[in-house]
């Protein structure tokens, strides 16, 4: 009797580890060499369909006479996404950075991607306890944020991420560049244009909104030096914000195409090692 009970509890212990596999293999696209299973499909499909109802609900036309409809499908969508963030905590341990190491659940529950699906799921809260009119439009603002759940589901915005992290001390620069070139330019046009309009360029915090439209090669146009010295300091911001745009672009699309090689080669690399793990044919034993 005594000897059944470990054995009895073993396999309790073994079915529970392997039901956590297969479901973490079902929720993580990385365990699946980047593609999507039907699982990940499925919680596209809701993320987008959650983001539209969020979307047509601000129209009072459409959301007249069916708050009620509105409010069973934003708790369907927030009883989905629980049971989804649930079951991402109890599959965490099976992740490669997770095995051995000790509070791996809570560790997991305060990572980036654990918190965007926990904001997931407040609107749902939001939309039960109500609220005044500033509460609803947060609780819409929220609702469209789900569309950041997306990005474990995708390899390339993965890439993305990491081509900004890898690039992150030379963007940085161009920040401070940028910074610079604001503050040098709203000075300049304060000094040819505040005399002729005060009301725009009479001070160097007046002068910011046009040196950073002016520099991001938007234009606006509501604001535009009217002197020749000014239009002479303009046209010379304005070539400068065309490089300084340049800049980062060039330095972000050389480092996604180096992840996206990358990504290739550990791909490749990964079809390789399972082509050769493949048991042999049995046919001439």
């Amino acid at each position: 009797m005594t000897s059944e009970t470990p054995a009895v509890g073993e396999t309790v212990v073994g079915i529970r580890s392997t039901l956590r596999h297969d479901l973490y293999r079902q929720l993580d696209p990385a365990a699946r060499s980047g593609y999507l299973s039907l699982l990940n499909r499925l919680l596209v499909l809701s993320i987008c369909l959650a983001a539209f109802v969020a979307v047509i609900e601000t129209e009072p036309i459409i959301v007249a006479g069916r708050e009620t409809m509105f409010r069973h499908i934003e708790l369907a969508f927030g009883t989905l996404f629980g049971l989804e963030y649930l079951a991402r905590l109890w599959v965490c341990v099976e992740q490669p950075e997770h095995h051995g190491v000790r509070r791996s659940r809570w560790r997991y529950a305060v990572s980036p991607a654990a918190i965007i699906d926990l904001i997931a799921i407040l609107p749902a809260l939001l939309a039960l306890a109500g609220g005044g009119a500033l509460v609803l439009r947060f609780f819409r603002v929220l609702r469209i944020l789900r569309l950041a759940k997306l990005g474990r589901m995708s390899r390339a915005w993965l890439n993305l991420i990491e081509a900004v992290h890898s690039r992150r001390h030379e963007l940085w620069l161009i920040f401070a560049l940028a910074g610079v070139a604001i503050l040098v330019s709203s000075t300049l046009l304060y000094w040819a244009e505040s005399d002729a309009q005060p009301e725009k360029f009479g001070s160097i915090p007046r002068a910011f909104w046009w040196a950073v439209v002016t520099l991001t090669t938007v234009g606006y146009g509501d604001i535009y030096p009217i002197t020749p010295l000014g239009k002479f300091f303009a046209s010379m911001v304005a070539v400068a914000g065309i490089g300084l745009i340049a800049l980062p672009t060039g330095i972000l699309a050389a480092a996604f195409s180096d992840a996206m090689q990358r990504d290739r080669r550990i791909e490749a690399q990964h079809r390789q090692d399972d082509s050769v793990n493949e048991p042999p044919d049995s046919d001439g034993a």
